[in-house]
């Protein structure tokens, strides 16, 4: 069992946000590496055991100071392996202060067959606040001939503005894992399963809607679907896709566009995803 931690803390300094706190344990590391031009500060996860296994639990933690804004994002794919019956559970707690912005794009989590991963991500927004962040979940391993018949996923999103619950969203499976997934009611025998949250900064959400459904529609196929809603001064999005590279990449095309309408960003995001 591992206990992996990473404490990130940003500040505005003289115009420029700046590393003010950081703590990790292992398997957790954090990189600093350079960003590209006009892209924010860049804090990039690693985990350094290659994967997680049963019981292993692993704490992050992002706070922006007012007016920071920074881009957090992982070194490659998390791997879930299976277990025999610990869970391995993943907290994920971001807090964004008056005026700053954070972006939490990682690379997808590939469930093994016979994982079992508990993962709480809670989004904290001050007044003005702006955050663009989201998971992709792989259903086992397709190229090996893998699904995700047997093990256990809760995945669980709350966002809260001014510190009140604007919104949460809990996916919880269990038991016959296989039926549900394959179930035309349900995931339609999808590979994988993506969520994308904007929450902008002062503006109305419902304004990014039809660009986004256009993008969204440029990419979809019959192994890949997709929508997106305004909610609760939110824009969420979702994707299903038989092809979890497909997915990947429709994802990638609305976060670029996104982070450009949303926080007037350049429409790129990091190198690592096209590795």
């Amino acid at each position: 069992m591992t206990d992996g931690i990473a404490e990130i803390g940003f500040d505005r300094r003289e115009d420029v946000t700046r590393l003010t706190h950081l703590y990790q344990r292992d398997p957790l590391r954090v990189l600093f590496p350079t960003p590209a031009a006009d892209d924010p500060v860049l804090a990039v996860l690693l985990t350094t055991s290659g994967g997680l296994v049963a019981d292993d639990r692993l704490d992050i933690a992002v706070h922006l100071k007012t007016g920071a804004a920074a881009h957090v994002t992982s070194s490659a794919a998390e791997k879930i392996y299976r277990s025999l019956g610990p869970t391995t559970a993943i907290r994920q707690s971001f807090s964004v202060a008056t005026g700053a912005t954070l972006e939490f794009l990682p690379l997808e989590t590939i469930l093994f067959d016979g994982a079992r991963l508990c993962r709480e991500t809670t989004i904290d927004l001050g007044p003005g606040a702006g955050f663009l962040g989201g998971d992709i979940l792989v259903f086992g391993r397709r190229a090996r001939g893998e699904g995700f018949a047997k093990g256990f996923l809760r995945e669980v999103w709350q966002v809260r503005r001014d510190g009140r619950l604007v919104w949460g969203d809990a996916l919880h499976l269990e038991d016959d894992l296989a039926g549900v997934i394959g179930d035309p009611a349900c995931f339609d025998g999808a590979a994988a399963f993506a969520t994308m949250i904007l929450a902008p900064s002062g503006r109305d959400p419902r304004g990014f809607l039809d660009r986004a459904r256009t993008i969204q529609s440029a990419s979809v196929t019959g192994s890949l679907r997709s929508g997106v809603t305004a909610v609760a001064g939110l824009v969420i999005a979702r994707w299903l896709a038989a092809d979890a590279a497909a997915l990947r990449r429709a994802y990638m095309d609305l976060a670029c566009h996104l982070r450009q309408v949303a926080m007037g960003l350049p429409p790129r995001i990091p190198r690592l995803w096209q590795m």
